[in-house]
């Protein structure tokens, strides 16, 4: 076991860590950017390409047996990898275009964002619902412009977009050399140097080769070619009086985003991306306003995220904790919080998908998965210090709505333990109508959450379920006092009960939401539960979830 660390070695620890997410719509090279960071890492060493995962070559972050038969990510994984002096923890999102509450779940474990974006498509509608997530809790984005070696849009029309569309502005770092077949390399902003790629290389494999040139050196004109030369200077010229300014404290508070350009798929600008990354983005250390200073020598942290049968053949659940401040080493003691119980914190694990390694030691900004008999629920807080207090983590509304019906009557305590423990995870939410004897219904951010569903409950609780579509399209919850029996009777809107016995509303459409609204002013319709922290700001943008 570890001996106490000195304040200078819990500083130390804590400055090396840096923990994100990224977030993208699909299809936009998540899921080869990820397993490219790993490969700059050193936590792999040779990139198979993703679009071969269907012939068994399944990406490092996916593990679930469905994932790997779609090709594609439902939950979010945890990959820690080394670079450099440094220690990053990636909290790898789906990327899918049915996308579940565990994502902004997973948000919330993160100290900033990396959002990724198709340089043909721009921001597209996932991207735009995650990046307001993150500025509603004020978490540092950077901007990586992906598929360079395609041809797209022009890098100063996707600035724009992302200033007029997400309100932040968008300050480029480096600068792209060229697009699609002529993506030559990226211009360094802040070095003043060109960085060309070898095209030559190992298809993006393995590490590129690069060369670093002066702008001015006659072999970057004679690579380029006079018109592509000439083209670049006036691109960087005309950056350097329009732009505005980088500006390291407006990004820690998540008021500009640094903006980067490269092919993940070649390995084009992903170095740079990631060694600029690590420079700029904040460690736990230097997150504003953190639940607890990161460098107490006292042990604690959250639960984020609960994943029941991350291995099917133990049946266990494993629930994921972001580390906050101290110290964690095996078999420490630390309470659980909400029930003042004391747990003995054994075989910990770290992830890279399904392949885990226990944990001897790990520090605020690191992801631990606890095993749990059923103690944790998501938000808890656990301390071997002063209680802190519990992680709030937010619920969002549905947007897909369906009636449990059970095949077998007599399966229904296990029905009832899925969907706790599937609820818990963030698959699903779970509502009763208590008119109607108290029918379970489900509610899912993304429809494919459904076939999640029906799957996990039929292969691991051996319950067979029939799902009846309700044609809902909007679940709203109710603050303060109202008329149930009003709602009740038209057919336009069905009310429910959620896990807390809070009312919820669903509405048929959007002449069913308006209508009510405007017929009842004075009823708070939110589209999440009373009280969630972080979210009447956005809300009195407009925005909506």
């Amino acid at each position: 076991m570890s001996s106490t660390p000195t304040q200078k070695q819990l500083e130390r620890e804590v400055g090396r860590r840096r923990t994100f997410a990224i977030i993208s719509h699909p299809d936009a090279g998540k899921t080869t950017l990820t397993e490219k960071l790993l490969l700059y890492g050193g936590a792999i060493h040779l990139a198979g390409s993703v679009k071969s995962r269907r012939a068994a070559k399944h990406a490092v972050s996916d593990w679930m047996e469905m994932e790997q038969e779609r090709g594609i990510s439902i939950t979010s994984s945890v990959l820690q990898f080394p670079y450099g002096k440094n220690s990053i923890n990636l909290l790898d999102t789906p990327g899918h275009a049915d996308f579940s509450e565990d994502t902004y779940r997973t948000l919330a474990a993160a100290d900033s964002a990396v959002m990724l974006i198709d340089c043909a498509k721009g921001v597209e509608p996932q991207t735009e619902k995650l990046f307001k997530v993150c500025a509603m809790r004020k978490l540092p984005v950077f901007t990586f412009v992906n598929k360079m070696d395609r041809y797209g849009r022009q890098p100063l029309e996707l600035m724009e977009e992302i200033d007029n569309v997400l309100g932040i502005p968008a300050v480029p770092i480096n600068w792209p050399i060229g697009m699609g077949k002529d993506f030559k390399g990226v211009y360094d902003r802040r070095e003043e140097k060109v960085i060309l790629f070898d095209s030559e290389g190992t298809h993006g494999e393995a590490i590129v080769e690069t060369e670093k040139l002066d702008l001015d050196d006659p072999k970057l004109e004679s690579i380029l070619g006079p018109k592509r030369y000439e083209k670049t200077l006036e691109e960087i010229e005309l950056l350097e009086i329009a732009g505005e300014p980088f500006d390291l404290e407006k990004v820690r508070n998540g008021e500009q985003s640094p903006m980067f350009f490269g092919s993940a798929m070649t390995n084009f600008g992903v170095q740079p991306f990631l060694e600029a990354f690590i420079e700029m983005a904040p460690s736990p250390g230097e997150v504003k306003d953190p639940p607890v200073e990161p460098t107490r020598p006292e042990f604690s942290g959250f639960v984020f995220k609960i994943q029941a049968n991350m291995n099917p053949n133990h049946r266990d659940r494993i629930a994921f904790v972001r580390i906050t401040s101290g110290q964690y080493t095996r078999d420490m003691h630390a309470k659980l919080v909400r029930e003042d119980r004391e747990l003995k914190l054994s075989y910990p694990q770290q992830f890279m998908a399904s392949d885990r390694g226990t944990v001897d030691e790990a520090y605020a900004g690191d992801i631990l998965g606890l095993y749990d008999p059923g103690y944790f629920k998501i938000g808890d807080s656990i301390s071997n210090g002063d209680p802190v207090e519990a992680k709030d983590i937010p619920r969002f509304s549905p947007e897909h709505f369906s009636v449990v019906e059970l095949k077998d009557p007599l399966r229904r305590k296990q029905l009832e333990k899925g969907l706790d423990q599937l609820s818990e995870e963030g698959t699903i939410q779970v509502f009763r109508q208590p008119h109607l004897g108290n029918q379970t219904i489900v509610g899912a951010v993304g429809i494919l959450q459904f076939e999640v569903l029906t799957h996990r409950l039929e292969h691991e609780y051996n319950v067979k379920v029939r799902l009846r579509s309700l044609q809902f399209k909007y679940a709203r919850w109710i603050e303060g006092e109202f008329d149930e029996a009003k709602f009740e009777r038209q057919d336009y809107t069905m009310v429910l009960k959620d896990k807390d016995d809070l009312p919820i509303v669903l509405f048929r459409n959007d002449w069913a939401l308006n209508f009510v609204k405007q017929n009842h002013p004075d009823l708070k319709l939110l589209p999440n539960p009373p009280g969630t922290p972080g979210l009447e700001e956005l809300h009195g943008k407009g925005w909506d979830f």
